[in-house]
């Protein structure tokens, strides 16, 4: 049975609620009604209220960019799993690069938040991707494994079925460099086979796996073309209605 292709819109720090409900209003009439792509936007954390109102009785899905892995406490700062599901949301990234990279997370916090994620009964896109040294120095499959390692280990297979990856090779984040359809579908297809490997040929065959990494209407066939791409997390490109709808529309079967 076919995926069922994911495209989401990370929007990282950027829209006040007001500037949400702005887009939501222009990018709802632009979304083609038969396009059989699930749509899912992800704004930031004081905006997911108002989005998720102003998606109420729609189709598109809504999700957080991170949360933290207690339920509750003195934590200054820190989301937890139920908050994140108060605001309506179905899903939340764990491990996106930017959190790795800028704000320190761990393979062990990522691991944890992903388990907090899953207990807390949201959908999870589990972030992983190498480095421009990492790439050079030819460890791209080395650091893809102790990722999926380390957050995966140990899963039921009952949390996979609400588990989906997300490609993004840090160095394609945000440069405007977008790795090659082949160089794409080569990590993510080694992704799916590790995944057939620790688990069963269903995980493989049923978990979702997007790229992420400079994705534009501009690329977004070719990537969707790939045998073992299911969709797309785009950045910069989904805070424009237009253009992100325009990627939809290119990921379209």
């Amino acid at each position: 049975m076919p995926r069922t292709r994911l495209i989401a819109g990370n929007w990282k720090m950027n829209k006040t609620p007001q500037e949400t409900e702005t887009y939501i209003r222009a990018f709802l009439p632009l979304l083609n009604p038969g396009r059989n792509v699930d749509v899912l936007l992800i704004p930031a954390y004081p905006s997911l209220d108002r989005a998720g109102a102003c998606l109420q009785d729609t189709e598109v899905l809504l999700g957080a960019q991170d949360l933290f892995y207690e339920a509750s406490g003195a934590f200054t700062g820190a989301v937890s799993a139920e908050m994140v599901r108060a605001s309506g949301c179905t899903y939340v990234l764990a491990g996106h690069s930017e959190r790795r990279h800028v704000f320190g997370d761990t393979d062990e916090a990522v691991r944890r938040k992903v388990t907090a994620a899953l207990e807390g009964g949201l959908r999870t896109i589990l972030c992983v991707g190498e480095t421009l040294e990492e790439r050079k120095a030819e460890h791209t499959s080395s650091v893809l494994v102790r990722q999926l390692t380390s957050a995966l280990t140990g899963r039921g297979l009952a949390e996979m079925s609400t588990l989906s990856i997300a490609y993004e090779p840090v160095w394609a984040i945000g440069t405007g460099e977008t790795a090659t359809p082949d160089q794409a579908q080569d990590a993510i297809a080694e992704i799916r086979e590790w995944l057939r490997t620790q688990f069963a040929d269903v995980v493989a065959d049923e978990t979702l796996i997007l790229y992420g990494g400079s994705v534009k209407p501009a690329n977004i066939v070719d990537l969707i073309a790939q045998p073992d791409i299911d969709g797309g997390l785009v950045g910069g490109a989904s805070l424009d209605p237009e253009s992100f709808a325009r990627i939809i529309e290119g990921a379209a079967p």
